[in-house]
């Protein structure tokens, strides 16, 4: 692709989240979530074949039927309101319209279906765009009209993609898709929360994000698209393969790495609420992922596979592709624990 077509692509994906976050205006925040759609489809078909076709296409179809009724929403509250806001006085069923939209542009359950195919689809670059900066614009709508959601349908709609994320996760054998059903259980975990106190939603998208980044990178630099590819790290590069266990572990929430962090702020939070069953349900789901993490790690470093031939073992200060940017990344997303007392109070 042109490299001034492609900067123009960036620059509106960047632009498209920005305008959302920033704009109190439901008309704007549209706009913006349109700009960051129509951008992004060009870089889900840049590798041309029938997979990436398929996947920008499913893309393309459930991200304009969303916003369809995004904006179906918008025009109806403007009638019934006169303004281009939701106020208290808003209908429950525009309401729901509006989180039925948002939950299909974050791939939340039941309407999570598109996601680990079309993740599986593209690149992997264009995996991590899709789990991490295209969640933020949505989520930033969802941040602005918490108080006025029912919190019966966030908590339902939350706990089944929690259920989704964990059980749908456990057969799979495909990184991008392991990936994915681990977004939809992050997501879930955020949509928990977020009638009872949504600056832990925030909390939790930015250590999402800081432990997401590590993961695809570490894929990206060893081309490890599946759990038999990332099975051989030890042998390409073996400071990778603990990296990968460490990004793993936080990602399950094993404490004391950060991605308990969150969880544990939520769970209390949520008991104080006295959310007693649900709470012990996304408990035992998140048991659930630690697992299917934990059997990516066995296969990655407590597996060593028969060779004959010792020079493949190669040292990581000797492979060209060792980027420091991952230790740091790793070091940030692993040891923020310490915080904690901080971010409660």
């Amino acid at each position: 692709m042109n490299p001034i077509t492609l900067t123009i692509i960036y620059l509106t994906i960047i632009l498209g989240p920005m305008i959302t976050m920033s704009s109190s205006n439901l008309l704007l925040m549209w706009v913006g979530l349109e700009l960051s759609l129509l951008a992004i489809v060009p870089i889900l078909i840049n590798k041309k074949n029938p997979r990436s076709t398929e996947a920008a296409t499913k893309y393309f179809v459930t991200q304009a039927t969303a916003s369809m009724i995004i904006l179906l929403a918008i025009i109806l509250n403007y009638k019934q309101l006169g303004t281009w806001t939701f106020q208290q006085q808003t209908n429950n069923l525009i309401l729901i319209m509006t989180l039925i939209s948002l939950s299909m542009k974050l791939g939340l359950a039941p309407f999570h279906h598109w996601l680990p195919e079309v993740t599986q689809g593209v690149e992997l670059h264009t995996g991590l765009i899709l789990l991490t900066w295209q969640k933020i614009a949505p989520l930033s709508i969802l941040f602005q009209i918490y108080n006025m959601l029912n919190p019966i349908i966030t908590l339902t709609m939350a706990i089944l993609s929690i259920f989704i994320g964990a059980w749908g996760g456990l057969n799979q054998t495909q990184m991008r898709k392991i990936m994915a059903y681990s977004s939809i259980a992050h997501m879930g975990w955020m949509l928990a929360i977020i009638s009872f106190n949504p600056s832990l939603t925030l909390l939790n998208l930015i250590i999402y994000i800081m432990l997401t980044i590590p993961m695809f990178m570490v894929m990206m630099l060893n081309s490890s698209t599946t759990m038999n590819s990332i099975s051989l790290l030890w042998n390409k590069t073996p400071m990778m393969m603990s990296i990968t266990s460490i990004i793993l572990l936080s990602l399950g929430g094993l404490p004391p790495l950060t991605g308990f962090l969150p969880k544990w702020i939520i769970i209390t939070e949520m008991l104080n609420n006295n959310c007693l069953i649900l709470t012990t349900m996304m408990a035992m789901m998140a048991l659930l992922n630690l697992f299917f993490y934990m059997r990516l790690i066995y296969s990655t470093s407590l597996t060593t596979f028969p060779t004959n031939n010792n020079l493949k073992i190669i040292s990581h200060l000797t492979n060209k592709k060792y980027n420091l940017t991952i230790p740091i990344l790793t070091i940030t997303s692993t040891l923020t624990l310490p915080l904690s007392p901080q971010l409660i109070l």
